[in-house]
């Protein structure tokens, strides 16, 4: 009964970080699944299976917010249909490459991955968005009636839309963390938007990444089962708090999560080198 749980408020508390900074949750539940198997179920959750079952839930999730980012009208609809394209094949050869990685490599990898992600979302606070106007120009009017200007190249797109969902499916996480800084940095999206259009897209695309999983048997019912109603909750409530919130205490607090996360990762994975 604890593990049952433990598991919904897992998918809870993954889901709400992961909409309020376009992460998805999957960089909490693998970790978590990888390093917590044995007390969970009674026995090691490999990680090909941890991947399957985060990108998994990760589909109720990035919906769960997705509807309720679009209800606000947040979501650029036209630019996630194009990242799209490349993000989700992209999604599906990276889920294929995920059992390759043998010996702790997965730990490692995964680790370095994480502490990657920590000092991007450190230094998105002091980078700012470069002032090129791209070919294709976009507007989006916030709820104050302020309008933003933003723009993209078609290439230039397509080539994030692919680097992102390649480490999605690889690594069983949304993909935001990556799109969200790429879209406000290079693109000079609003920060709402970028995080409302980037759930949009890893809802697409990690419905192609967990086909491959649950075609290659990388997968467990009974742990989505009991992942899936807390993930759901925690994506529309992680939607909501991102509209009344700068998120700047919270991502501190992801900041010093992941890099204790990934220490303990790579740790493991040099031991089971």
């Amino acid at each position: 009964m604890l593990e049952v749980l433990f598991l919904l408020l897992l998918g809870l508390v993954a889901a709400v970080f992961g909409s309020i900074v376009g992460l998805g949750g999957g960089i909490i539940i693998v970790p978590a699944l990888v390093l917590l198997g044995p007390q969970l179920v009674g026995s090691e959750i490999d990680h090909a299976t941890a991947v399957g079952i985060s990108l998994t839930v990760l589909i109720v999730t990035a919906l769960s917010s997705t509807l309720a980012y679009a209800k606000s009208k947040r979501v650029d609809f036209r630019s996630g249909w194009l990242l799209f394209i490349t993000s989700g094949p992209a999604a599906m050869i990276g889920s294929l490459l995920t059992s390759q990685f043998k010996n702790g490599m997965f730990q490692l990898s995964f680790g370095i991955f994480i502490l990657l992600m920590a000092g991007l979302l450190v230094a998105r606070d002091y980078m700012k968005p470069i002032q090129k106007q791209w070919p294709i120009i976009r507007t989006y009017t916030d709820a104050e009636g302020n309008v933003h200007t933003y723009s993209y190249g078609l290439l230039p797109a397509l080539l994030v839309g692919l680097c992102v969902g390649l480490v999605s499916g690889m690594f069983g996480i949304g993909g935001g963390s990556l799109f969200v800084p790429v879209m406000v940095l290079l693109f000079r999206y609003p920060p709402h938007v970028a995080t409302a259009t980037s759930m949009f897209v890893i809802f697409l695309s990690s419905i192609l990444g967990s086909g491959v999983h649950t075609w290659l048997g990388e997968t467990d019912l009974w742990l989505v089962l009991a992942l899936l109603p807390g993930a759901w909750a925690g994506g529309r409530i992680g939607a909501f708090i991102a509209g009344r919130m700068t998120g700047r205490g919270l991502l501190w607090l992801l900041r010093v999560s992941f890099v204790l996360l990934g220490i303990e990762l790579i740790v493991e994975g040099i031991v089971q080198s």
